[in-house]
């Protein structure tokens, strides 16, 4: 399990409890977090979970894939660095206390 840190483009704070396995974007659309959509369901077609990663912690995650390196370049707000999409990233104990910021827009 672990704690995973929402900060929405407004501001608000959300921290959410995510079971091992799940995605971010699971974990956020489940806990009403604002700012992710996931319109694809988590299949890495759509890129509306784009988030951005405390950069601190960019080693901690495994590297993009091909696929969503490629939906990376489709996304609505400015990618930076540190674009990751929250489908493909899955919660783990090494992920505990990561902090994800959400852009203003996703499509």
């Amino acid at each position: 399990m672990a704690n995973i840190t929402f900060i929405e483009a407004s501001g608000q704070s959300t921290t959410v409890a995510l079971n091992d396995g799940w995605s971010l974007m699971q974990g956020a659309t489940a806990n009403g977090v604002e700012g992710i959509l996931g319109e694809c369901g988590g299949s890495c077609a759509c890129a509306t979970c784009h988030c951005y990663v405390d950069e601190a912690r960019l080693d901690a995650l495994p590297p993009a894939s091909e696929a969503e390196l490629q939906m990376l370049e489709n996304v609505a707000a400015e990618r930076r660095p540190n674009s990751r999409l929250a489908c493909q990233l899955k919660a783990s104990a090494a992920l505990e206390g990561l902090v994800v910021h959400l852009p203003a827009v996703q499509e």
